[in-house]
């Protein structure tokens, strides 16, 4: 009888224990953190076109400030790309800004400080449609 409630304690503690493999970053980024020296920890996908990039998180679609920062994210995501359309999964620290009004596009922006994370997408072969002459 201890034999039998000695294996199922056992089977028990290991079913309850999952292995965890987020890491600290993606922990911290469940929620955007605003951190108190002004900037946001965001995680989301970026793109970047000719003349204008974007940053979508998992709440909102940040127009992204075209710096040397913006320039240095976009070369670090190009490898990942197949397609110029391809959005890459990124985490950066940035300071959030409201549009003017008196200007189009989102009503976010974000200037990025910091590039901390840059992941392969997953790709899922039957969720684009490619239309070709």
């Amino acid at each position: 009888m201890k034999k039998i409630f000695i294996v199922f304690f056992v089977c028990t503690s290991l079913i309850g224990c999952k292995k965890e493999t987020k890491t600290q970053v993606e922990t911290m980024v469940e929620e955007d953190v605003k951190e108190d020296d002004g900037l946001t920890l965001l995680q989301g996908e970026f793109l970047y076109l000719a003349d204008a990039a974007v940053l979508q998180t998992h709440r909102e679609i940040y127009g992204v400030v075209l710096d040397d920062k913006m320039h240095e994210l976009d070369k670090m995501v190009r490898p990942y790309k197949i397609e110029d359309t391809d959005m890459v999964p990124v985490t950066i620290r940035g300071k959030i800004i409201q549009k003017p009004e008196n200007e189009e596009g989102w009503n976010y922006r974000v200037e990025i400080k910091e590039i901390l994370v840059v992941k392969e997408p997953e790709r899922a072969d039957n969720s684009i449609i490619k239309i070709e002459n």
